[in-house]
């Protein structure tokens, strides 16, 4: 069975004016790219999504994950992994240390084997016990995304993801991201503001705005 997060006939309301109205199905592999000015419902469709919706805010819809209605599960047990615009690691936890934070428990010697493997895979072999502070903000970021991929999410949204990174980084962390998504056969929700983020996502563009939404491909 093929992998996807379906938000089925959304409408999110603040207060008793509705924000914003969604129906989409993402599959595996595939990234759904969501832009919009401030107060268009951007961060709040991501409150939605990981069960986190703020006070003041309704919604009517459902949203299934690998066809199980998971809309009135726990942020904890939705298996969603969420890649902010920053790395927020741990300072006082190695990088190794940062990854198995969010790993499924399991057996210690094949946990340390597998983020090695993956370490080796992102670039950054040799680095599992050096501390997020002695890493480059290019590094920060892949160790991040290694922490979000070996939590084992079945969808993954992206918060701004590559907002703070220089253009020359920026490119290729967002090229490795992708990568990684699809790798991964991820259904994938990103919210930018950068419109070469959603073009490099080569995924459906959703953009909403105050009065109106319009979705283009």
């Amino acid at each position: 069975m093929q992998s996807s997060l379906n938000i089925k006939q959304l409408t999110i309301c603040r207060e008793s004016t509705p924000l914003l109205s969604i129906n989409e199905c993402i599959t595996g592999g595939e990234v759904l790219s969501i832009m919009g000015p401030s107060g268009s419902g951007k961060s709040t469709l991501l409150n939605w999504l990981t069960g986190m919706l703020p006070h003041g805010f309704s919604a009517q819809g459902s949203l299934f994950l690998n066809e199980q209605n998971i809309t009135q599960l726990a942020s904890h047990q939705r298996h969603v992994g969420l890649l902010y615009q920053d790395p927020l690691l741990f300072p006082h936890l190695n990088v190794a240390d940062n990854i198995a934070f969010a790993m499924p428990k399991g057996n210690k010697k094949q946990r340390i084997e597998k983020i090695n493997d993956s370490l080796k895979q992102l670039g950054l072999e040799g680095m599992a016990a050096r501390h997020p502070q002695s890493l480059s903000g290019g590094q920060q970021a892949r160790v991040a995304l290694l922490r979000v991929l070996l939590s084992e999410p079945k969808a993954i949204l992206l918060d701004e993801p590559f907002s703070k990174l220089d253009a020359t980084l920026r490119e290729d962390t967002r090229e490795l991201v992708f990568a990684q998504i699809r790798q991964h056969q991820l259904p994938a929700l990103m919210v930018t503001h950068d419109i070469s983020d959603a073009h490099a996502a080569a995924g459906k563009i959703i953009t909403l705005s105050a009065d109106e939404q319009e979705t283009r491909c």
